[in-house]
């Protein structure tokens, strides 16, 4: 099968969800399932993108000085053990898409209508208290994050917006961080069960979402407005979920 039509259609979605501090995981998957991959092969292709757009992304924000490090960190930390065992959770394709699906839907919604507390997570709560909170947030979302196949950031950035966590591109530097190590560790949990990897079709997208995630970032940090960033990732995550939904779900009906 001709798979050339990945590579632009890869790069564009690097751009645009780096942008939000996103590796694109989950629309990665969208057009793997499309061209026909099985579930296996998709996504440790998917997760080394991720690592590629995110770790570039990364590297940006820490020089940037935009990344809060101190409050990242009990996030990360805690959830990379659980991804790797969400990673190791195999689930039937169209019973993995559609909960993909449907925990992007209800996270875009999040997004778009919720207001979020007045105060960040730090100011309602202890020094003690929030680092217990990052790390309970941490594993539940890096465990899911495991089981569907994607760095985990998609889920993480609507907590961190309505939480008011930190400001948006503080929140987007956490989440590619967040993206990047999840990605590593879901990907160490599914090849630990022995997943087929593609390595020829993976090496032939790295360029692209390298190329498209370095752009992404560089609008983030020079161009894009807080609220712009907040407004690009939800409706990123809409549409995503909305398509899985619609095509491993209503169209069975």
């Amino acid at each position: 099968m001709d798979l050339y039509w990945l590579i632009p259609a890869f790069f564009a979605i690097a751009l645009l969800y780096a942008s939000a501090g996103f590796g694109g995981g989950s629309s990665y998957l969208a057009l793997l399932a499309l061209s026909g991959l099985p579930t296996g092969a998709m996504r440790p292709i998917a997760l080394v993108c991720n690592l590629v757009v995110t770790g570039g992304s990364t590297v940006s924000f820490a020089r940037a000085g935009v990344t809060p490090w101190r409050r990242a960190l009990p996030l990360v930390g805690a959830s990379m053990p659980a991804a790797f065992l969400g990673g190791r959770i195999q689930l039937a394709r169209q019973e993995y898409l559609l909960l993909l699906g449907g925990l992007l839907l209800v996270a875009g919604i999040l997004m778009i209508v919720g207001k979020g507390a007045k105060r960040t997570t730090e100011e309602k709560a202890g020094r003690r208290s929030a680092g217990i909170i990052a790390v309970t947030i941490g594993i539940g979302v890096g465990f899911v994050s495991g089981v569907v196949g994607i760095g985990g950031g998609i889920f993480l950035s609507p907590i961190l917006f309505l939480s008011r966590w930190a400001d948006a591109r503080a929140i987007a530097a956490t989440t590619s961080l967040f993206i990047a190590l999840n990605s590593l560790a879901g990907l160490a949990g599914q090849l630990s069960v022995g997943l087929e990897w593609h390595l020829g079709l993976t090496a032939m997208l790295a360029l692209p979402v390298a190329a498209g995630g370095w752009l992404g970032t560089r609008l983030t940090l020079r161009r894009f407005t807080p609220a712009t960033i907040r407004n690009v990732a939800a409706v990123l995550i809409l549409l995503v979920g909305a398509r899985l939904v619609w095509s491993n779900w209503l169209m069975q009906l």
